[in-house]
């Protein structure tokens, strides 16, 4: 079955069994392209002209061509489903942006590991948007055709091409398999070779392949065919003659249109002339389909540049539209035909699933601009989880507008736009520069971006407590040693112990009498063998000069003194800096603020 080939008839059959959608994730440079090109490419060679439907940002391969492909492993009478749709869209993140009623649009996902790179940071991220939308996946350990003495078998099962090598390569891949499960383990995920999994709800089934030669190929078209016709059976029904509902993957501007969308039809169909609501940066867009565009069929989809204009499309299909007044539609937003249905209801529709992706905003916070509704929404549930507040989260390039409202963040950690996969416009970044104030942070992993902001915050706030340390006085409890007087006055000169704290040149240094502490003068000097130094810190030595008392009468040996801390220092040394001061120095404070809150319990606080 082939419904969306651009020869077949439009499909008027109702309650058919659409194709499930499949996504692939995976780290840069992992094999997530070379995967879905063997695909493609082998289902062409496979499959007979035409049976290979390839839309914008997806691959249609129907039941008989898997089977092809996949050998004994897919037999197509054990299937109700008409084959796999393979989502094809640019960049790692694409998955995010793949949305249908307020949950992930691909029913299924692959996510590819290199079997020697192991988990990088764009895996781990991948896997966290699968934990939080509940989206089943197998993980496609791929690469091992580089295991060394490895010794291929073009297209052929794993397990068959894994019996067939030598001790020494199988110990090796079993190594960096095994260490792919613990990976799983560690994220919360229970995994094991694909072969071995009972349950497939319960656990991950891991998939030895290799995206050059094919082995291991027929292994995952045949796990994601049993997955999909074995748990998602009653999902995969919809209404093909209905008004379809689908997600916008891109806002191209194409010669000859306009501005089009490249959309993945989940339900439904699409026809020439359907009124379609389409999700809008400023509010849902009405408007009319003028032009179904498939780009013609054959293996080279991403570099097609000619089109055939087709009727109608029914789901699960991707397709380009081309309609007026498109130019503020959003990557990620819903699209929906109006039909049989009044042209309000659809809106609200829209409306609601647009509210529910939309981010909460403070009145305080930071910018945040990202390249779809769905990676916007995992930018603000990260940010959420980092008690980062937002001020405004918007769809789309770093614009001046951007910079002018984050110029107006009350604090300079807030002065800052965090850019998820997107560009600055040039005169955004002239406007940067003029301001001066507003930092822009860009990454195309969310949770880098997240950190680096992060750091960013913690960087100021330990450079802010660095000048108030400089500025403020610090706390100091030492003690005059016996047989250590130098001069008994004008300054007198005595030797002392520093107990705790830091001692520092040009403190007023107190004596406590009962609970009141009494000024006795004021430190002119501090000399560490023979040396004048600023300040020295706990368990040193040193002689002081000290400007005021005369040892014998208001100080002597043995007397325990302490530099005198202000209230308000003693209070933003408690409050905001007890953990930047050494342990020492925080049991100087703890002393001198207990002694003061004998006299006064609200002292210092």
């Amino acid at each position: 079955m082939s419904d969306t080939d651009a020869d077949a008839p439009p499909t008027t059959e109702s309650n058919a069994l659409r194709t499930p959608i499949v996504a692939v994730l995976g780290h840069v440079d992992h094999g997530k392209t070379t995967l879905l090109d063997k695909i493609r490419g082998s289902a062409v060679s496979e499959g007979e002209a035409g049976a290979i439907t390839q839309h914008i940002g997806a691959t249609a391969v129907p039941l008989e061509t898997v089977s092809q492909m996949a050998g004994s492993l897919v037999k197509p009478e054990d299937f109700d489903l008409p084959g796999l749709l393979f989502i094809d869209t640019p960049g790692h993140h694409s998955f995010s942006t793949l949305r249908s009623r307020g949950g992930a649009l691909a029913d299924i996902a692959i996510v590819v590991v290199d079997v020697n790179d192991g988990f990088q940071p764009q895996t781990i991220e991948a896997l966290d948007i699968l934990k939080r939308t509940g989206t089943p996946f197998v993980v496609a350990a791929n690469k091992i055709d580089t295991t060394p003495g490895w010794n291929p078998n073009e297209g052929s099962p794993i397990q068959g091409t894994y019996e067939d090598q030598s001790d020494n390569a199988r110990q090796r891949l079993d190594q960096n398999l095994y260490e792919i499960i613990g990976n799983l383990s560690d994220e919360g995920f229970s995994a094991d070779l694909y072969w071995r999994v009972q349950n497939f709800q319960k656990n991950v089934g891991v998939v030895p392949l290799s995206a050059m030669t094919g082995e291991g190929i027929p292994d995952l078209l045949a796990v994601l065919m049993g997955l999909s016709q074995r748990y998602m059976k009653e999902e995969m029904a919809v209404d093909v003659a209905g008004p379809g509902a689908g997600t916008v993957l891109e806002v191209k501007e194409e010669r000859g249109f306009g501005a089009t969308v490249d959309v993945v039809l989940y339900d439904g169909s699409v026809r020439e002339d359907d009124t379609i609501v389409v999700g809008g940066v400023n509010g849902p867009i009405v408007t009319e389909v003028r032009a179904l565009l498939q780009p013609r069929p054959n293996a080279e989809i991403r570099t097609e540049k000619r089109f055939d204009k087709v009727e109608e499309v029914a789901a699960a299909a991707g397709i380009k539209i081309a309609a007026p007044d498109l130019d503020d539609a959003m990557a990620g937003a819903p699209i929906r035909v109006v039909r049989d249905r009044s042209v309000e209801a659809v809106i609200e529709d829209v409306e609601s699933e647009l509210a529910e992706i939309e981010v909460d905003t403070e009145e305080e916070g930071v910018v945040v601009k990202a390249d779809t509704l769905g990676s916007l929404e995992a930018m603000a549930n990260a940010l959420r989880e980092a008690e980062v507040p937002i001020l405004r989260a918007e769809v789309g390039d770093v614009a001046p507008r951007d910079v002018a409202v984050a110029s107006t963040a009350r604090e300079d950690d807030h002065k800052v736009i965090l850019g998820f996969n997107v560009d600055v416009l040039s005169n955004a970044e002239d406007e940067l520069e003029k301001t001066g104030d507003v930092r822009l942070f860009e990454d195309d992993v969310i949770y880098q971006l997240v950190e680096e902001y992060e750091e960013f915050v913690a960087e100021r706030k330990r450079a802010q407590q660095e000048t108030v340390l400089d500025k403020i006085k610090r706390p100091c409890r030492f003690r005059i040693l016996e047989d250590h007087v130098f001069r008994q006055s004008s300054p007198a000169v005595v030797g002392v112990e520093v107990l705790s704290g830091t001692l520092k040149n040009n403190a007023h240094v107190v004596k406590w009498e009962g609970n009141e502490p009494k000024r006795v003068g004021q430190l002119s000097g501090i000399q560490e063998q023979g040396e004048d130094v600023s300040e020295v810190r706990a368990g040193n030595r040193v002689s002081v000069a000290i400007d005021g008392p005369t040892v014998g009468r208001q100080i002597d040996e043995g007397d325990e003194l302490w530099t005198e801390l202000p209230e308000k220092h003693a209070k933003i040394l408690e409050q905001e800096l007890s953990d930047e001061i050494p342990a020492d120095e925080l049991e100087a404070l703890t002393g001198y603020l207990d002694k003061h809150r004998q006299r006064d319990p609200f002292w210092g606080k």
